[in-house]
């Protein structure tokens, strides 16, 4: 089974009265890395350099959980 984990940070949130666009984009390449590369985001931006994604989001009790500059973990695994 093959399975890829991406970093993703919101980039945008649009809220309306019955739902919210929440935009993603892979974590961007961080302002200076450090000495070692120790810099986890450095790993993420370094093997997925562009990536977007964006969600709707219906349901009222996840409105305002998802704001601009957070940082998430997205996994993709197989679904069959």
């Amino acid at each position: 089974m093959t399975t890829m984990r991406a970093k993703f940070q919101v980039s945008k949130v649009e809220r309306f009265a019955s739902c919210e666009n929440v935009h993603f984009v892979a974590v961007p390449k961080p302002t200076g890395y450090p000495a070692d590369g120790s810099d986890e985001d450095n790993t993420y931006a370094k093997f997925s350099p562009s990536a977007k994604c964006e969600i709707t989001i219906a349901n009222p009790a996840l409105f305002g959980k998802l704001n601009p500059g957070e940082k998430f973990y997205v996994d993709f695994t197989p679904a069959d």
